[in-house]
């Protein structure tokens, strides 16, 4: 291999390496996804004017097993976001439903689908517009943590809430 393409080839495995692209490989603590709330505006932007960064919101809920139910848990970070999202009001968002490794591929498509949706729900109920919110699935193709046990699936039940603009 000359000098040249080796080059070419070392700058596009740095590339690949830097990409952010993936999304949603992150940890429980509310980090990870692409856009997330808990990562989208660090120190100085929208929300951090009222003194509670958008870091301290978190930007997902858990959900039991082949459940779509809000826990309280979901519920106390659903009223934070809202919150965040009523002084933000510039702000859309996506509702991002997804389910753990088991069960077939269109069973997971559906119940990812009703966890955005319950997340939705729940949040135009305590009065973010509905219009500021859309859902979408990804069931079971996008796991934020790898393995075939219950610590893994737990944290692959969930919804997770990022800025679309």
């Amino acid at each position: 291999m000359n000098k040249t393409a080796l080059a070419l080839a070392s700058s596009l495995l740095l590339l690949a390496a830097c990409d952010s692209s993936s999304s949603d490989m992150g940890t429980a603590g509310g980090t990870g996804s692409q856009a997330s709330m808990a990562n989208m505006y660090g120190n100085g932007g929208p929300g951090t004017g009222s003194g509670v960064l958008a870091e301290n919101i978190g930007d997902r809920v858990f959900f039991d097993t082949d459940s779509s139910v809000i826990t309280m848990d979901g519920q106390a970070i659903l009223q934070s976001q809202a919150e965040w999202l009523k002084a933000n009001s510039s702000v859309e968002i996506q509702v991002e439903g997804h389910a753990d490794e088991r069960g077939t591929r269109e069973y997971n498509l559906a119940l990812g689908e009703r966890r955005a949706t319950a997340t939705k729900n729940y949040l135009v109920s305590i009065g973010v517009p509905a219009s500021r919110i859309s859902t979408t699935s990804f069931g079971k193709e996008r796991p934020a943590v790898l393995g075939n046990d219950e610590s893994a699936w737990s944290q692959n039940r969930r919804a997770v809430t990022v800025i679309a603009n």
